[in-house]
């Protein structure tokens, strides 16, 4: 069966809690993407997202916000062990280890922004005008990017 194309993801994390320096000194430049805690962003990762999509690494709640660097995602959608933990800031009491509630995915980094891609950056582009994050309201912290947008981001960043 022939792989599908290609999708793209950007994923917010809030710098002081995960940057992305963080995912690229982390071993292997891995890590769980843990802690998902929206239906929605839950259900992309379980239901759409592949190994090999790339995913544009946003620091979110940062001065300025935007795109921080390059991932990919390299392990599929699995049960999120932080929501059964008790100890964990992210953990669920209605969660069900026989039916799990939140999932995540792994995803490695690739290479960093050569420049920070600024929310503002991202607003002033005619090209990115339907891009999920410039949106008004748009809070989700996994979004869809749409093939051309990953490019002209990727350009805009200097890659």
């Amino acid at each position: 069966m022939p792989r599908r194309a290609t999708r793209y993801w950007l994923m917010k994390s809030e710098p002081d809690v995960f940057s992305f320096d963080d995912l690229m000194a982390a071993k292997g430049r891995r890590t769980m993407w843990d802690g998902v805690r929206n239906y929605q962003a839950r259900n992309f990762m379980r239901d759409d997202m592949a190994v090999g999509d790339g995913v544009l690494f946003y620091h979110s709640n940062a001065k300025p916000p935007g795109v921080a660097g390059f991932a990919e995602v390299v392990r599929e959608a699995y049960p999120d062990p932080t929501a059964l933990d008790p100890k964990d800031p992210h953990f669920d009491p209605k969660s069900d280890p026989e039916d799990p509630r939140w999932m995540l995915v792994d995803i490695a980094g690739v290479e960093s922004a050569p420049n920070l891609v600024s929310l503002e950056d991202l607003k002033a582009n005619p090209k990115l005008s339907e891009m999920a994050v410039v949106q008004r309201g748009s809070r989700l912290s996994v979004q869809p990017v749409t093939a051309d947008e990953w490019k002209v981001v990727r350009k805009m960043a200097g890659l």
